[in-house]
């Protein structure tokens, strides 16, 4: 990557200005419990839909790292976690605040969320590389060994039931084969309908599953209020923050290494990160659980390297890390790009743009986590019935704007009629997303694999002479046998 188009998006005021915005919008997003970054993401997605790709990324990326951040808030005020990988920050945060110490809680928090931020980038900006060139020696068959892989793990990672996890990525499946036929030429799965031959749209699809689902999601189950701890101004001196630098060190590679797998995602970095802290912090400063400031370092470190972590797989491989890469990929699309091996040396101003937006919203992370963050407690319990009609009319807005179709609004409320039947009955979203976003890379890879498989006279011989074709199907089968409830069962009683 030429290091000048790094310094270019430095030095424009344009850029950093939308990188603060989004910041900003991921600031008060994350910290209110039900509003979710995947959510805000796919509203921008439409919203940013006739934008320039860097001004695009720019506003995602600042929303992205900030928001995950900003979960730790009302996790830590109210013992309600503003997004699912804070849940853990609540298990030390929460008791902190009840001790009075809030804003010490949110300071460690701030401290190591932008740790882990940076962390996170900077592996991004040195794997990428390597990765892309391991991944150009990949064949068709590897590209779909490598995102059915990727729909099994998240499958298996994001829901209590691996078989609903299934479930809803053969759902996206479904409807990512909707539309023409790309070898024949004829319309499919389109039921007579004119308009599904074009196939069904990424941004309603995303902003009916996200969206639309929170705001019927809130409708229905009338969440209560919670009572706010205060938020007093003390002393915490930085020395005292830093001296657990070292051991972030550790949660940031546990979270980045846990965000490049596909599905896994913020919440698994986070328990891992806090189970590894209980093995190696000999004494803490209280008992986890009970306010130690331990806890938050490595929930807090692990969950923002994940944000890095779960690009590196969407950049070079164009499988998403999470849900909200899955919709980052889709912001590409959208834009007319493909990311995947030669995505870096193709476009490296574009892969300049996410990794200066990564770090730009590092630093407005800091300045905003300290000094903005702790005189937003009492906006954490912004009323419902302000909030939902101007999510609901972000929702129609943004689906309309990307083809100037009602037919298109229709489909987002049809989605998001989906989502909360999802929702409801325990179904996870996460597969869908990354099936309808990889659904079409899967249908032309294997269908130019079985092109490519007529002319050979030993079919299995010439499938399987990569290595690289050798470990992903290892892997994949490895993954789905053992994925399997009785599979597990069993494996747990020869333990």
């Amino acid at each position: 990557m030429n290091i000048n188009y790094m310094i270019g998006y430095f030095c424009s005021p344009r850029f950093i200005l939308l990188v603060l915005l989004g910041s900003v919008l991921g600031l008060f997003i994350g910290a209110i419990p039900g509003l979710s970054v995947t959510m805000a993401t796919a509203l921008l997605v439409s919203v940013t839909y006739s934008w320039g790709t860097s001004d695009a990324m720019a506003m995602i990326m600042g929303l992205y790292v900030v928001g995950v951040f900003s979960g730790a808030l009302s996790a830590i005020l109210i013992n309600i976690p503003g997004a699912p990988s804070s849940v853990v920050t609540a298990f030390d945060g929460y008791p902190l605040a009840k001790r009075g110490e809030a804003y010490k809680s949110l300071k460690y928090a701030t401290v190591y969320s932008f740790v882990g931020s940076v962390f996170g980038f900077i592996a991004l900006w040195l794997l990428s590389g390597p990765i892309s060139n391991i991944a150009l020696k990949f064949h068709p068959i590897d590209y779909f060994l490598l995102s059915f892989f990727g729909l099994l793990a998240v499958g298996s990672l994001t829901s209590k039931s691996f078989t609903k996890g299934l479930i809803s990525a053969a759902v996206g499946l479904l409807i990512a084969m909707v539309g023409m036929d790309s070898v024949m030429g004829r319309p499919r799965l389109t039921f007579g309908i004119r308009a599904l031959q074009g196939g069904i749209n990424v941004v309603p699809a995303l902003v009916g599953l996200f969206g639309m689902t929170e705001v019927l999601s809130s409708i229905m189950q009338k969440k209560m209020g919670a009572e706010v701890s205060e938020m007093k101004n003390e002393k915490v001196p930085m020395k005292d923050i830093l001296k657990h630098f070292p051991f972030s060190i550790i949660y940031s590679v546990i979270g980045t290494f846990v965000g490049a797998l596909p599905g896994a995602g913020g919440p698994v970095a986070s328990f891992l990160a806090y189970s590894t802290a209980q093995k190696v912090v000999k004494k803490p400063s209280r008992e986890f659980g009970q306010g130690a400031v331990e806890g938050i370092v490595a929930s807090e470190s692990s969950n923002n390297a994940c944000i890095g972590g779960a690009l590196i797989p969407m950049l070079t491989l164009a499988v998403p890390g999470d849900a909200v890469t899955a919709i980052i990929l889709s912001v590409f699309i959208v834009h007319g790009m493909q990311p995947g091996p030669l995505f870096i040396k193709t476009q490296p101003d574009m892969f300049a743009s996410v990794l200066a937006g990564g770090f730009i919203g590092c630093i407005f992370l800091l300045l905003l986590g300290l000094l903005v963050a702790p005189k937003l407690s009492k906006l954490i319990l912004v009323p419902k019935r302000i909030l939902l009609p101007i999510v609901t009319v972000l929702c129609i807005i943004g689906s309309f704007a990307c083809n100037n179709r009602i037919f298109d609004v229709v489909l987002m409320f049809i989605f998001g009629l989906v989502g909360y039947f999802m929702r409801k009955h325990e179904y996870p979203t996460a597969p869908m997303v990354l099936a309808i976003v990889l659904g079409s890379m899967m249908d032309s890879n294997f269908r130019r694999t079985v092109s490519l498989l007529q002319s050979e006279e030993h079919k299995i011989a010439y499938l399987f002479s990569s290595p690289i074709t050798v470990i992903l199907f290892a892997v994949t089968v490895l993954t789905l046998v053992f994925s399997i409830p009785q599979v597990q069962k069993l494996f747990k009683k020869n333990k």
